[in-house]
């Protein structure tokens, strides 16, 4: 068993709460004679515990996209610790780094990045095609996920036959395929008209709903209603950090 099989392993027995912990987290991009280019997250310490539903927002160079990164882990901090499911990314290989991403979060982005020569069916199943999943198994789990978000008529479809707000369906099944602990999606409807957008939104709603921990970057504020919780960077630090009205409607709250 690997380093990152047994951190899923034992996470799921503990049933840590936390699904991201970040503990004094920085992130400094150099130049190649080793002096400083910019200083993207200084000191960031914030923790996103199981089924919220939270936006990150910020001007651009705020270091969102930074943090996004971070949580998905697609990138690792220069200083502090990145917990994923309790486990601590900073320590792994890349092989372990790249199991625990697959395995643990979803991605949906605003540019839908679906391969344009398979069916809708192929590309949901491409997350699965890398953890070894049978093919028959493979079909099946893509299919029952495209009918899960309303797509399963088009099963046969490539991506160019369908409009934006489909291709957005399809990625947001791709997403899914895996059954992640978190739900990543960066500006998920920027590409989309508004009611097409809107259509994205409810979908994500009624998986928050479900239980699903959903982490959006996104610079709208009306988008960022849709969320319990807002995080707000500037300068590479948490500037504020509040509730949405639906947050605080919240049962338990």
């Amino acid at each position: 068993m690997t380093t990152a099989e047994h951190a899923i392993q034992s996470t799921d027995a503990n049933a840590v709460d936390a699904v991201i912990d970040l503990r004094g987290i920085s992130r400094t991009y150099f130049k190649p004679d080793g002096s400083v280019l910019v200083e993207a997250l200084s000191e960031v310490d914030l923790v996103i515990n199981r089924g919220e539903y939270v936006a990150i927002m910020g001007a651009s160079g705020s270091g969102k996209s930074t943090m996004m990164n971070i949580i998905g882990a697609l990138d690792r901090p220069t200083a502090g610790a990145c917990l994923i499911g309790g486990t601590d990314i900073a320590s792994l290989s890349d092989e372990d780094l790249s199991m625990i991403r697959g395995r643990k979060i979803g991605f949906i982005f605003q540019a839908f990045n679906l391969i344009s020569q398979l069916t809708i069916t192929e590309n949901v199943e491409v997350p699965l095609f890398y953890q070894d999943i049978p093919r028959h198994d493979r079909v099946q789990r893509s299919n029952q996920m495209l009918q899960r978000v309303g797509l399963g008529d088009r099963l046969g479809h490539r991506p160019k036959e369908l409009s934006g707000g489909q291709q957005q369906r399809v990625a947001v099944a791709r997403a899914l395929v895996t059954n992640p602990d978190l739900l990543l999606a960066d500006e998920p409807t920027g590409n989309l008209d508004s009611k097409t957008g809107e259509a994205i939104l409810k979908l994500l709603d009624d998986l928050h709903r479900e239980g699903l921990t959903i982490v959006m970057v996104t610079h709208d504020d009306n988008i960022a209603e849709h969320c319990e919780r807002v995080i707000r960077l500037r300068d590479g630090r948490i500037e504020s950090d509040e509730l949405t009205p639906k947050g605080m409607a919240r049962p338990g709250r």
